[in-house]
């Protein structure tokens, strides 16, 4: 596992998404060739449930090393089994309970549902601060405004994935929750000092930088900081000299989709995958276009060959997702039987209950 030949180690730098609700010749081709570090299924994915873990294992089954089957599962607004099983709590609704132990509940509740269909990595917690500019765009997906209260439920959710046996992930560094607009569509410059970014916005990565496997990093510009509009996905000053050396961040560093509109309106997304690892990223995120994905590849590919600065980075991210997924070894080794209609029934029940707990939780806060 630790001596890729160089196109081997682009693809692990990649967790890629796709179309369809089966494995196409197409899409066997593309995961057989580019052998990325894993996938990640959408709701377009998402059919049935015997439909959604065949899928799964079949992508599992294709790729050479361990893999990373990921997924989006925050509960509420973020949800993507919610029509195969049934709708999660939000973790605003959770914690409105102020039960510690009923957020850890929730992370196991999530991690069941994963491993359900044969997901190893969910993209949670969100731990973007619940402030009014981004009230709109985030919902009930944040946990509060104090940055407290948010490290102090993140842990319990991150510790109730770990039970069930997946791998959680911090999002959206270095913060949204002063941004007013949709990542997914636009790039937000958020105009906020040094003093009160570092108390407040980075204070979840600062006191979990040694929990947390994964860190997402956001698509935001932040101009106090940077000087410019750089997102800070793509920014070496934001994911090098920040995440990694001032807040000593070790884990595993992918930004969030290159897709998304927040960093295509700065960059074609070629250069945006070479700049996200030029800036210190380990993976990159693409989660939908088969072409986007090609090109990006190629163009890692191409550029670790004529620069030799840049194939070590490739090369160092690569020896890093290795040597992770070697200490996460059981977690993505571990496998699961396929659902029947009995284990979903099942599970639907202990979402349903666990959902009619946190309400009538919520309600006796309320009636003080």
């Amino acid at each position: 596992m630790t001596k890729l030949e160089l196109r081997h180690q682009v693809g692990q730098l990649l967790i890629m998404g796709f179309d369809g609700i089966e494995m196409s010749s197409k899409l066997r081709t593309q995961i057989t060739t580019l052998q990325p570090g894993g996938v990640i299924l959408f709701r377009r994915n998402i059919e049935q449930a015997q439909q959604t873990y065949a899928l799964v294992r079949e992508c599992r089954r294709l790729m050479q090393t361990p893999s990373y089957l990921c997924v989006d599962l925050e509960g509420g607004t973020v949800d993507r089994l919610r029509d195969v099983v049934a709708p999660a709590p939000a973790m605003a609704d959770v914690v409105a309970t102020r039960q510690k132990k009923l957020v850890r509940k929730h992370g196991r509740i999530l991690a069941e549902e994963c491993r359900t269909f044969g997901f190893n990595v969910d993209f949670a917690p969100t731990l973007d601060l619940a402030l009014e500019a981004s009230r709109s765009v985030l919902t009930t997906r944040t946990i509060s405004r104090d940055p407290k209260q948010t490290v102090m439920y993140a842990r319990e959710l991150l510790k109730g994935l770990k039970d069930g046996g997946v791998i959680g992930c911090g999002k959206h560094f270095p913060g949204l929750g002063e941004a007013n607009l949709d990542t997914h569509h636009s790039l937000p410059s958020i105009k906020k000092t040094w003093g009160k970014l570092w108390k407040e916005d980075l204070a979840p990565y600062r006191d979990m930088r040694k929990e947390l496997p994964f860190v997402m990093v956001a698509h935001a510009a932040f101009p106090d900081i940077t000087k410019d509009d750089t997102p800070a996905s793509v920014s070496k000053k934001w994911i090098t000299d920040i995440l990694k050396k001032r807040i000593g961040y070790k884990g595993l560093i992918i930004s969030d989709d290159l897709e998304m509109g927040g960093v295509q309106s700065a960059m074609p997304i070629e250069e945006a995958s070479v700049e996200t690892i030029r800036a210190g990223a380990d993976i990159y995120l693409i989660c939908h276009n088969e072409e986007f994905i090609w090109r990006s590849y190629e163009k890692i590919l191409t550029t670790a060959e004529k620069d030799k600065k840049f194939a070590r980075l490739v090369t160092d991210a690569s020896n890093r997702i290795l040597a992770m997924k070697k200490k996460q070894r059981k977690i993505l080794a571990a496998t699961s039987k396929a659902p029947t209609a009995k284990s979903l029934d099942k599970l639907r029940r202990k979402i349903w209950e666990f959902t009619e707990e946190i309400r009538l939780s919520a309600d006796a806060v309320r009636q003080g």
